[in-house]
């Protein structure tokens, strides 16, 4: 009981925080790192977790875990996993564009927010559903048989981030990064920390998003020129033109289909 105590602890550890935060903050990856020279090396996930379990091992105990540390890790782990949603998943993209549909429907508070919310965070679910099989695969299942150290099953979640990312991130936002870092141009994307692609990765995901918006909008926004153009014309300028487009844009959404369109669209963007 002990041991699975011990094990179910490092692991919800390593799926929240180990997987990028660590590396985030601190870390590295080893390539980047001896590129840059003694002033910008930063410790690698390896040393950290090393650090981790001397500082919260005893060696009396077997190198078990004292709880105090448990406690620590597993609600430090819960408070940041909003941020990691946010910051290294297609969360980002998927809630700019459904609010930019909202808007430009002028419905308002229709859909509400946390019909938004839960609607980008399960289509979140469905896109990322992929990597989280491949982390499943190599890295806890592996972990969990005693088959991999805790360092090791660390840097192998976080790849498996690093490489969505790099997928969805632009060359021209990561290059950018890596100038502000002021480090050598790595040899090849997975050599660059996660503390320079997660801020390339967001930025790429407002462009992108917003970009879908505006293509969004077009045709909304046509609507709203047609009916105010109408409305003034027919000399009913007292009349609001947003309560006459308003039912007009809805029917035209829903005889498009437009939150299937919307959602398959959105899921298929993702490399």
């Amino acid at each position: 009981m002990k041991m699975m105590n011990k094990r179910f602890v490092r692991t919800v550890f390593l799926a929240v925080i180990v997987a990028a935060t660590t590396e985030l903050c601190f870390g590295q990856a080893g390539g980047a790192a001896a590129t840059t020279g003694a002033t910008n090396a930063l410790p690698s996930i390896g040393d950290l977790m090393t650090v981790i379990d001397k500082a919260a091992s005893d060696a009396t105990a077997g190198r078990d875990w004292s709880t105090p540390i448990r406690l620590v890790i597993i609600f430090s782990g819960l408070a940041l996993l909003p941020s990691l949603l946010v910051m290294m998943t297609s969360f980002t993209r998927i809630i700019i564009v459904l609010s930019f549909v909202r808007r430009a429907l002028s419905t308002q508070t229709i859909p509400p927010n946390i019909a938004i919310v839960g609607l980008a965070l399960f289509l979140t679910l469905f896109t990322m559903s992929p990597t989280f099989s491949r982390i499943n695969t190599e890295v806890i299942i592996p972990y969990q048989a005693g088959k991999m150290d805790f360092g090791t099953a660390g840097g192998k979640t976080s790849e498996c981030f690093k490489e969505f990312m790099l997928r969805q991130c632009r060359e021209s936002d990561l290059a950018l990064f890596v100038q502000m870092a002021k480090i050598a141009p790595p040899l090849t994307p997975m050599e660059v920390g996660l503390h320079i692609v997660v801020p390339a990765f967001i930025i790429s995901e407002f462009r992108t998003a917003f970009e879908i918006g505006c293509l969004l909008f077009i045709p909304f926004l046509v609507i709203d020129m047609v009916v105010a153009g109408v409305l003034l014309s027919a000399g009913m300028m007292m009349l609001p033109p947003v309560m006459i487009s308003l039912p007009l844009k809805l029917i035209l959404f829903i005889l498009v289909d437009g939150w299937g369109l919307l959602a398959k669209s959105l899921s298929m963007g993702f490399k």
